[in-house]
C-alpha cells in the first residue's frame, strides 16, 4: 500500500467564520466584507484542500478586516478536495480531474460579480502556488524554508528567472523553519516557535496588498 501524502494539515480548532457562502451563477463562494463600503477587492485562491478549509476562510476574513472585499470561489467546482488521508500515489490521478488551469470561466464570473455587484475597481489575488515568470501584476511569493512542495534550489531558480524576465514588481521571501501552508494557521493553531514567522508573513502580505491595491 502506498504511503499517505506526507503533508499533514494537523488538527484544527473550530472556527466561526465572519463571512457567508454565496452562489454566483454556477459557482459557490465564501465572501467576507468590511463594515464600510470599499471599491477594493481580493480574490483568495484556495489550495488542494478546497474552499471549505478553515485556514483558507480565516485568511479571507483576515483580509476583509483590513478593509477589502475578500472572496474565495470554489475553483474545484463541487469536486472533492484533496484530503490528508488520501495517498500520495493517487495524487496524479486526482489532478487529472482537478486541472487548476481550467478555471478561466469561473474567474471571469467572479470578476464580473465583484465589479458589477460589489462596485470593485481594484482587484488583487492571493494564491497558493507558483506563477510563471512573465507576471502580469505585482506578486509577492511567500515560502516556508521547510516546504516539501518546493526546494530551496527551485526558489533560487524562480528568483533568477524573475530577474531575467519579469517586468513588474515582485518579492520573494523565505521564512525560517516553516512548512507548506504555514501562513494560513489561525492563532489558536500556531505553535509558539512558529508564531513570530506566521505573524510576520501575514503582515508582509497585508503590507504588499496595501501597496498595490
Amino acid at each position: 500500500m502506498a504511503d499517505a501524502f506526507f503533508y499533514d494539515s494537523g488538527e484544527r480548532s473550530q472556527y466561526r467564520c465572519l463571512g457567508e457562502e454565496i452562489q454566483i451563477e454556477h459557482i459557490k463562494a465564501y465572501i467576507c466584507k468590511p463594515s464600510f463600503f470599499t471599491d477594493k477587492a481580493v480574490i483568495v485562491i484556495h489550495d488542494i484542500f478546497g474552499w471549505l478549509f478553515p485556514d483558507t476562510r480565516y485568511i479571507v476574513d483576515l483580509v476583509a478586516l483590513q478593509g477589502y472585499i475578500a472572496i474565495c470561489p470554489d475553483f474545484l467546482k463541487g469536486k472533492e478536495p484533496w484530503k490528508t488521508t488520501d495517498h500520495w500515489a493517487d495524487f496524479a490521478d486526482w489532478m487529472k480531474d482537478h486541472d487548476p488551469m481550467k478555471v478561466d470561466r469561473e474567474a471571469d464570473v467572479v470578476l464580473k460579480y465583484l465589479k458589477e455587484q460589489c462596485g470593485a475597481k481594484k482587484i488583487g489575488i492571493i494564491r497558493d502556488s507558483e506563477e510563471r515568470y512573465n507576471l502580469l501584476n505585482p506578486t509577492f511569493f511567500i515560502f516556508g524554508e521547510k516546504d516539501h512542495t518546493i526546494s530551496y534550489d527551485q526558489i533560487t531558480l524562480l528568483e533568477e528567472k524573475l530577474k531575467q524576465y519579469c517586468k513588474v514588481a515582485y518579492k520573494i521571501k523565505v521564512y525560517p523553519g516553516q512548512v507548506h501552508g504555514f501562513a494560513q494557521l489561525k492563532p489558536e493553531d500556531m505553535k509558539p516557535q512558529d508564531k513570530p514567522y506566521i505573524e510576520e508573513a501575514r503582515q508582509d502580505m497585508i503590507d504588499w496588498i496595501k501597496m498595490y491595491i
